[in-house]
């Protein structure tokens, strides 16, 4: 069995869904949990202490180790804080999760400045802040291991989630300039991309739509089995795993190509934009990825 007894980890959105299963999955490994949750509604409103408490609670009465933080991670002062209680709590941190996530869909012609912010702060700025607040302490310690979730509606596509999609790619180079600055110091990153059903899918426009297929598979799917993942990333087993993309669908587990050059064309004599229209189709035209959704590229039934 994995373990992870005396490791400390921080767990960002960790009162419901994902987190809260990652958080328990954690302590039932032997790791000592802050489990961080502002306790706010879908889109980012609002706040209720109780929610990260109740998991704590739930970890203490199973004979694990937690204390609960409100704090939000939208800013540089909230991941300090997050961060801190880890250090004021159980002395360290060994194990970062940055799992916090809101949604305000709208389609991009439509979208508010303030739709726009409030996303990127909490799923990008927030990931940041929380990693800027670890890394010197993991790099002191020559050991960690940080954990981001990003999702297919940014690696593949979806209608109404430019801010979403934005910010969940910009945590994919999150992760990986990460992975490569802390490489030297033990310190792994990865990400994950979690299909599951959660209270933020449910406000998805049409989730409670009989008809949509896609919605019904997603409801197959438990937010408890991304935790054994994570908990694997977070381990001694994980050490040579960085920089990756993984994603998480039912019980499916699979890794994500990066971007690389695929196909290339070159002329000696330089480009004109008549000679690149003159060969697009017949070459770089045949690699082109299509536009389509998530639901698309994985229309096939998840394994539950």
């Amino acid at each position: 069995m994995i373990s992870l007894k005396d490791k400390v980890a921080v767990v960002t959105g960790a009162g419901r869904g994902i987190g809260r299963g990652i958080a328990i999955l954690l302590a039932n490994h032997g790791a000592k949990v802050v489990v961080n949750d502002l306790g706010s509604a879908a889109d980012g409103q609002g706040a209720d202490q109780s929610v990260a408490e109740q998991v704590a609670q739930e970890i203490r009465k199973a004979g694990g180790e937690a204390v609960s933080n409100q704090d939000s991670v939208a800013s540089m002062e909230g991941g300090a804080n997050i961060v801190g209680a880890a250090l004021k709590t159980f002395g360290r941190i060994d194990i970062l999760v940055n799992n916090a996530g809101i949604l305000r869909d709208r389609m991009v012609f439509n979208m508010s400045e303030d739709e726009w912010d409030g996303v990127i702060n909490t799923h990008l700025k927030g990931a940041f802040a929380c990693t800027r607040a670890a890394t010197p302490l993991m790099r002191e310690q020559k050991s960690g291991r940080i954990i981001n979730m990003t999702s297919t509606s940014g690696l593949v596509g979806n209608i109404g989630q430019a801010n979403y999609a934005a910010a969940k790619m910009g945590i994919v180079g999150l992760t990986r300039g990460t992975a490569l600055d802390m490489a030297r110091y033990n310190v792994t990153a990865n990400c994950i991309a979690p299909a599951a059903w959660t209270r933020l899918i449910g406000t998805i426009p049409g989730a409670e739509d009989p008809n949509n297929e896609r919605l019904k598979r997603i409801k197959q799917m438990s937010p408890d089995l991304i935790a054994p993942l994570v908990v694997y990333l977070a381990s001694e087993e994980s050490k040579g795993v960085s920089g990756q993309i993984f994603g998480v669908r039912g019980k499916e587990i699979m890794v994500f190509s990066q971007p690389r050059p695929i196909r290339t064309i070159a002329d000696v004599e330089g480009w004109t934009p008549e000679k690149v229209a003159a060969m697009f189709n017949s070459s770089l035209g045949a690699a082109l990825t299509k536009l389509e959704t998530t639901g698309q590229a994985f229309a096939y039934e998840p394994i539950v």
